[in-house]
């Protein structure tokens, strides 16, 4: 009877003992996480919502993969330090040159997107503009694509407006703001002398031996608009291409100052612009007998634009004329 007692109380005692075993493996599973679950941590990731020409984007801020179709897009990517991974190479202008490097892909040309390349990028974003416009929704649909094509009828703001977005995007408000400061100084500048000129400027393309003239409110009307130059003709016809001329109507004009942007130039023809445009007629034009033809590098005017390198630039060539 002792023996079965003694027994009994080993029993109670090793049970006691499980119980309060089994008690605290509870409690440590509760202080600790389960690092083995499926679950994941949440967390609130920024995106900014980007209003333009073609609609509405949302899209997670400082995206890595980023394709470029528009030039001055990407010189302020450059200009702010930021890589992109895919541009057009074939049309890359001078002053990007170092953008036809292998090490970014060559994702087709202006308007012929290599779209199966684009695809298989899986890039985070793609910028756009007027080139590749009507090719919007198959881009979208790659990854989210944004218009940055500038407003000609209101180019400062509408330039404002997308550097303040690119800022916000890309953590670099700062940066942009301090670059957007000094091109408001550059433009004041420029603006006061123009407003202080009587002299008229007109604004011609050159294209294969034929020329179109451009106005305020046009692709290089920021010369009228912004820069202040009074135009020698206040009624051309504001098109994407231009208002087709002849040298006579140049002779007509006469024009103080003559802009000319080299097209033949941008695109790499065996034409000259220059060529073409000093001939006999407009040889009498007082912007010739003055030394007032001015060629614009096509980089910039043509191909570009629109950008914190290009507008810099852009302010440069002309101001060389006032001085």
């Amino acid at each position: 009877m002792k023996k079965f007692t003694i027994a009994l109380m080993m029993f109670a005692l090793m049970a006691l003992l499980v119980a309060c075993g089994a008690d605290d493996k509870d409690k440590d599973s509760e202080k600790t996480p389960d690092t083995n679950s499926d679950k994941p941590e949440t967390e609130e990731t920024a995106e900014i919502t980007i209003k333009h020409e073609l609609g509405e984007t949302t899209i997670e801020k400082n995206p890595e993969k980023i394709v470029v179709f528009d030039f001055g897009m990407l010189d302020t990517l450059d200009e702010l330090g930021i890589e992109v991974a895919g541009v057009p190479q074939k049309n890359v202008p001078a002053y990007l040159s170092q953008y036809e490097d292998e090490k970014y892909e060559n994702v087709g040309g202006l308007k012929e997107p290599d779209f199966e390349k684009i695809h298989a990028m899986d890039p985070d974003v793609i910028f756009i503009s007027g080139r590749q416009s009507d090719m919007y929704d198959e881009l979208n649909k790659i990854a989210p694509t944004i218009f940055v094509g500038i407003d000609t009828e209101d180019y400062m703001n509408s330039f404002k407006s997308r550097m303040d977005w690119v800022g916000e995007l890309f953590g670099k408000e700062d940066e942009v703001a301090a670059e957007l400061a000094e091109i408001d100084e550059s433009i004041a500048a420029i603006k006061e002398k123009a407003d202080a000129s009587d002299s008229k400027a007109l604004i011609v393309l050159g294209n294969e031996g034929k020329v179109s003239a451009y106005g305020p409110g046009s692709r290089f009307g920021i010369i009228h608009d912004v820069f202040g130059f009074k135009p020698a003709d206040e009624k051309i016809e504001v098109s994407t291409h231009g208002q087709g001329i002849s040298f006579e109507y140049i002779l007509e004009t006469n024009p103080d100052i003559l802009f000319v942007v080299d097209r033949d130039k941008a695109i790499g023809t065996d034409a000259s612009a220059k060529d073409a445009i000093e001939n006999e007629i407009v040889m009498k034009t007082t912007a010739y007998e003055n030394d007032k033809i001015i060629y614009l590098d096509p980089g910039y005017w043509y191909l570009s634009g629109g950008g914190l390198q290009s507008v810099k630039e852009m302010i440069k060539e002309v101001e060389t004329v006032l001085e």
